[in-house]
């Protein structure tokens, strides 16, 4: 089955051009998620093609106006569902919310632009909101790209070889392991031994650690929310301390 993204946009071809690269075009083309783009000017009636206006109020700014995006998605044939607009007010984008979102048939976008989206339209035609994080884009489009490759990455043969997705941050509430390549030393600093050492099992082992490691470290948060450590976590980590890259000596 083919994951079906929508995206409602006054720049379709920024969305057009990024989906065609990299991991997301791969996918696209072994007909892992196809996307559907729809610029919602085209919904519009007078001869400006006009999607916003002032707000109710006063104030800086121009607010969307809710007849051209309900428009949009009330008269396009198959449109995905849910219809997710993006806005700061809307639920924080976790892994947890790509992984929801890799398990359905489609979903839909809705970018904002301006000061927002006319409140009328989010309470009547607009399934959830979510927000990228605590800050403020000049539109939705980057924050629908990031959100399309997240899940794009978790939906099966999204990158390929879907291993790849299992053991990357966040997957099991940890952030990952770091990651050596050759050269085996480089300005003096070599690659832990264990590394090398070609036993697949104790590799395992330490990469589970250093996971752990650094989360403890930069995300305690992340560690709180999965419950702390287990008795065999604890265990690992007396086994395996914290990774540093030791110098060659000379």
């Amino acid at each position: 089955m083919t994951l079906r993204v929508d995206v409602l946009t006054l720049f379709p071809d920024a969305l057009r051009a990024y989906a065609a690269t990299s991991v997301l075009g791969r996918a696209r083309e072994r007909g892992v998620w196809d996307l559907v783009v729809h610029d919602f000017r085209d919904a519009t009636s007078d001869a400006h093609r006009s999607v916003d206006d002032t707000p109710y109020g006063g104030g800086a700014g121009m607010v969307l106006r809710a007849e051209p995006i309900a428009r949009t998605i009330d008269e396009t044939p198959g449109l995905a569902r849910p219809v997710i607009a993006l806005t700061a007010s809307g639920s924080s984008f976790t892994h947890e919310s790509a992984a929801r979102l890799a398990t359905l048939a489609g979903f839909t976008l809705v970018c904002g632009r301006y000061e927002g989206f006319d409140q009328r339209v989010l309470d009547t035609v607009v399934d959830e909101e979510i927000s990228l994080g605590d800050f403020v884009l000049a539109g939705g489009e980057l924050a629908a790209l990031c959100i399309i490759e997240a899940v794009v990455r978790l939906v099966p043969g999204g990158l390929g070889n879907d291993e790849s997705s299992v053991e990357e941050s966040f997957g099991d509430g940890l952030l990952e392991y770091p990651h050596y390549t050759k050269p085996a030393v480089w300005r003096d600093l070599e690659v832990p031994e264990i590394l090398r050492s070609g036993n697949h099992e104790a590799i395992a082992r330490w990469r589970r650690a250093q996971a752990l490691h650094l989360t403890l470290r930069r995300r305690p948060d992340l560690m709180a929310r999965r419950g702390g450590l287990s008795a065999e976590e604890v265990e690992l980590l007396e086994d395996y301390p914290v990774v540093e890259s030791p110098r060659v000596s000379g």
